[in-house]
């Protein structure tokens, strides 16, 4: 799938091919791709090793920096912080963390990805649930409506 990255410190934008995967459990960025696009890559106090599915250590050797960026997917924008690693012709892995926060719905037929189960951390999910509040309030001012919408602590 296409997803939009954007570089933090002058805002370019750069398009990528994106591959979701189960068995991946973070999010990951090919340093050849992150070195030739000039991602600002910071290095990790703690570097992760990485072993392959076999349980054998990867050849690439340990994760030792990281790239943070804004990815933009389908009316999504969040901030990603991705580990850099060797990962051939794939450009980013998005793995588990990314898949369990936005629940897509997929259709492996026909290579689709929607957005329409994120869960309550999605960035998305908490702008239409706000846009839903103002909208409920803007119909129906009365001062019942308005307790259900406001917290009780204040």
């Amino acid at each position: 799938m296409k997803v939009g990255l954007e570089k933090l410190e002058n805002h370019e934008g750069v398009a990528v091919k994106a591959l979701l995967d189960s068995g991946a459990t973070g999010l990951f960025m090919d340093t050849t791709f992150a070195r030739e696009k000039e991602f600002k890559m910071e290095r990790m106090k703690n570097p992760l090793l990485v072993k392959n599915m076999d349980g054998t250590v990867n050849m690439g050797g340990a994760i030792t920096h990281q790239v943070e960026c804004n990815m933009f997917f389908k009316g999504h924008k969040e901030r990603v912080r991705m580990n850099v690693c060797n990962l051939g012709k794939t450009e980013i892995i998005l793995g588990m963390l990314w898949l369990a926060a936005h629940n897509p719905e997929i259709d492996w037929e026909k290579g689709e990805v929607k957005m329409t189960r994120c869960l309550s951390i999605c960035g998305k999910r908490k702008q239409e649930e706000k846009k839903r509040e103002v909208k409920k309030v803007e119909k129906d001012e009365n001062k019942e409506t308005l307790k259900k919408l406001v917290p009780k602590r204040f």
